[in-house]
């Protein structure tokens, strides 16, 4: 990848700033940097979705590009195909077998002998691109990624417009890795993935031939995965290349910005000792004017190259306060069944019974699919139950974060998703100011805004609702390290009452979980960190042995 003269703007705001650098072919590259800086923006400008300013990012010529987005909106077609067809056809093998087959048909009854040699050569042409497209072992390859991410023979079977939006992304995955692009853009492709298929997905990438660029916020899959950093600066606008994996990244970046910190403080002496001899001798004659003179050149000469410190990235200021207490149980539930396909015989949600203490952290643990956001969609009431019963405490207020932020309206600016929270509009930019949205930041739609700002915005509505029973799924997902460590810590002194569903270990751990639910067998257990290690550790010699 060459990038030359790149520069973007939206409106006044700058995004990068006459940015050159060069990467070589075939290494795979975490691309890093605060929530804003710009990082789904390079992957739309290097697949064209977006123009930019000046300057341009180049591959070499013939390059395949394959993009797996952060949210799946319509990456997935809603057609009326087999699944399973829809991921085969991601290699065009069928196709050139028959373009192959035509071309033997057309050398048989060919008679010239230089038509012959034109179509022996145009054969070989075909041929060399079936063996790029590994057509002897593509069955095996497609049946091996279809088992990693865990796609059931129902999901196979069903047509595309019968999917969910969560089957789909699945769907969208799979079929990028089996494509087989030379160059690969994963955005946050770890979201929801339950370890077992991570260290799938982890394991196919480490051994994967083409480039890989990942946008991750999950530091133990870029260390496994990526051979360099790609640090996107949101105070300088700037790109900067490091050497090795995010460990490696961080310290070399903390020893820089500590270098150059230093650098300036010294050079800010030299300035200032220069400007005093200059003050104390310009208006003198002889030796010491001339001396004053040298000293107003080397001075002028320090200034040109002056150090500039971009200000340091603010951090979110979280605060989550309740209204008032709740009763002692905010919620029970009571033998709770649901299935989507009322046909099915197979429920999600089977005979589920447990109760919540007031100010308990209760997490929601199990692999995709077994239901943990449904359950979450039932206590709030988007779902309802086929059977069973949901009873709230006469002092529950709830108060939801959604997974993919459904609750927000994307055509709506920041502001205006907040219509409903009664409190003055100075009391509202006040809390998005310590959500790090100032100024004409609220103006913005959201529609505009990263999946990381959407977070945020989503999380400073939940901060203002007092609500003393928060359902939360996947809360840290699209967030930096940073934010993710201040929610964190907000979440841990939280006072009310929490129900989490959660693939996040460090986050979980930070978060004082007392309980938690397995499913989709319903097991309430203690917490205990060796109990929460063998599950996310569960099946992986299992995935070996399938290897």
């Amino acid at each position: 990848m060459q990038i030359k003269n790149l520069s973007l703007t939206f409106g006044p705001q700058e995004i990068f700033h006459n940015i050159d650098l060069t990467i070589n072919e075939k290494e795979k590259v975490g691309i890093v940097g605060v929530n804003g800086a710009g990082k789904t923006t390079f992957f739309k400008v290097i697949l064209g979705y977006i123009q930019p300013d000046s300057g341009e990012i180049k591959f070499n010529n013939n390059s395949r590009i394959g993009w797996l987005p952060q949210v799946i909106n319509d990456e997935v077609p809603s057609m009326k195909i087999s699944t399973f067809e829809f991921l085969v056809t991601a290699r065009p093998i069928e196709k050139l077998n028959l373009e192959l087959q035509n071309v033997y048909n057309e050398i048989a009854e060919e008679t010239i002998l230089e038509n012959q040699n034109m179509l022996f050569k145009k054969a070989d042409k075909i041929q060399k691109k079936l063996e790029y497209w590994e057509y002897n072992t593509a069955n095996t390859e497609l049946q091996k990624i279809i088992n990693g991410l865990k796609i059931t023979d129902e999901m196979l079977e069903k047509n595309l417009n019968e999917l969910s939006g969560g089957q789909k992304s699945k769907i969208a995955f799979a079929r990028l890795l089996y494509s087989k692009p030379e160059i690969l853009l994963l955005d946050e492709p770890t979201n929801h993935l339950d370890p077992e298929t991570k260290n799938f997905v982890t394991q196919f990438l480490k051994n994967y031939k083409g480039s890989i660029y990942v946008i991750s916020h999950d530091i133990d899959f870029l260390n496994e995965i990526v051979t360099k950093i790609l640090f996107l600066d949101k105070r300088t606008k700037k790109m900067e290349l490091y050497d090795g994996n995010y460990d490696k990244f961080i310290k070399l970046h903390e020893e820089y910005e500590t270098a150059i910190l230093k650098e300036a403080e010294n050079q800010e002496k030299e300035i200032k000792r220069l400007q005093e001899i200059i003050n104390k001798y310009k208006t003198s004659s002889g030796k010491r004017k001339r001396m004053a003179q040298d000293r107003e050149k080397k001075l002028e000469k320090l200034l040109e190259n002056k150090i500039e410190i971009a200000p340091k990235e603010k951090s979110a200021n979280i605060k989550m306060e309740i209204t008032r207490e709740s009763s002692n149980y905010p919620i029970i539930v009571h033998n709770l069944f649901f299935k989507y396909d009322k046909k099915s015989l197979n429920n999600i949600i089977n005979n589920l019974s447990f109760e919540v203490h007031k100010g308990e952290k209760f997490l929601i643990i199990g692999e995709n699919g077994v239901g943990k956001s449904t359950l979450l969609k039932l206590i709030i009431g988007q779902l309802q139950p086929d059977s069973g019963v949901i009873e709230f405490g006469n002092k529950t207020d709830i108060g939801y974060y959604a997974q993919e932020h459904e609750l927000l309206d994307n055509q709506k600016t920041i502001l205006e998703n907040f219509s409903d929270i009664n409190l003055s509009q100075r009391q509202i930019r006040s809390a998005l100011g310590r959500f790090l949205f100032y100024g004409d930041d609220v103006f913005k739609k959201i529609s505009i805004l990263s999946p990381g700002e959407r977070s945020r915005v989503a999380l400073a509505k939940l901060s203002l609702q007092g609500s003393n029973l928060l359902i939360l799924d996947e809360p840290t997902n699209h967030l930096d390290p940073e934010t993710q460590a201040i929610i964190a810590e907000t979440f841990k002194t939280f006072e009310g009452t929490m129900l989490v569903v959660s693939h996040n270990p460090e986050f979980i751990e930070h978060l004082g979980v007392e309980r938690l639910i397995l499913l989709p067998e319903g097991k309430i257990v203690w917490y205990n960190k060796n109990i929460i290690e063998h599950f996310y550790k569960l099946n992986t010699n299992e995935i070996i042995k399938k290897r």
